[in-house]
């Protein structure tokens, strides 16, 4: 799923570093959660995104994950004179 994400994330030409907020739906929270924590850990870098982890019904999918990022800034033009 982070992968996906950090694929979508490319073609605006952003990167996981551009990401502000994290929510995440498990379907196992009890079960999943410390494997979720690596995965967030290994595609998100201090200082990590706000992020809400809660337990959903989410009918056969395991988990569900979106992302807010901040798009980076366009170099400034200047015009001359």
């Amino acid at each position: 799923m982070l992968r996906n994400i950090q694929k979508v994330l490319a073609t605006s030409g952003a990167t996981m570093d551009d990401v502000v907020k994290v929510t995440a739906h498990l379907e196992h929270l009890d079960r999943d959660f410390a494997e979720y924590n690596r995965a967030y850990a290994e595609f998100f870098t201090a200082p990590y995104p706000v992020r809400t982890t809660v337990g959903s019904r989410l009918a056969d999918i395991l988990v569900e994950i979106d992302v807010v990022a901040q798009l980076p800034a366009a170099p400034a033009s200047h015009a001359q004179g």
